[in-house]
């Protein structure tokens, strides 16, 4: 019975040890991939892509989203804005939902450009 509960405790520290050693060592390879991203531009790309996402659309993209044309009526725009915003809250992409209402600020500025 001793050699069994030694058995056990002896089990215990190698895995205790064990778990020590590989959480050291999973943090040293997540800070050595950290550093290798922001050495090899990862991050700055990243930053790219983030600024280019926030950056407004053009009024020709914004025509082809929503499926006008120039000489379309303010609310011909906003009846198919509706309907697209709608359709894509449903059973749409959160990204197409997006687009769509980018697409409308866009014109609604264009159009409060060409009002004044």
């Amino acid at each position: 019975m001793a050699k069994v509960v030694e058995a056990a405790r002896l089990l215990a520290n190698l895995l205790v040890l064990g778990s020590g050693v590989v959480a050291r060592s999973f943090l040293q390879a997540y800070r050595q991939a950290l550093a290798n991203a922001s050495k090899s531009g990862v991050a700055q790309e990243a930053a790219q892509n983030i600024r280019r996402a926030t950056k407004i659309m053009a009024e020709p993209e914004a025509r082809q989203v929503l499926g006008v044309t120039e000489h379309s009526s303010w609310e011909e725009i906003l009846k198919r804005y509706d309907n697209l915003f709608e359709r894509n809250m449903k059973s749409g992409s959160f990204y197409l939902q997006s687009k769509v209402h980018r697409a409308k600020e866009c014109l609604e500025a264009a159009y409060k450009k060409n009002a004044h």
